[in-house]
């Protein structure tokens, strides 16, 4: 099984870059996604990014609908609601 330079990369063998963190994925998965959202998306690094700020973004609006429901609730149970 031939391993590609990709699946080699590591962070002992990469450059480091200021405010960057290198991560694996498979090359299969990589090929995959490439084909997929070529049209969308320049390279697996922004595809990735993007699709981790969008994570990021979700979770702090479900974080956000949850304290206002604790909001609403309270309001209610003091009797503004």
């Amino acid at each position: 099984m031939e391993t590609t330079t990709r699946e080699m990369a590591t962070a002992d063998t990469a450059p480091a870059v200021p405010g960057r963190r290198q991560i694996e994925v498979p090359e299969e998965l990589c090929a995959i996604a490439e084909r997929k959202f070529a049209a969308q998306f320049e390279s697996i690094q922004s595809l990735l990014e993007f699709v981790l700020r969008e994570l990021i973004e979700d979770d702090a609006e479900s974080l956000d609908r949850a304290e206002q429901a604790l909001l609403e609730r309270r309001l209610k149970d003091l009797g503004y609601i």
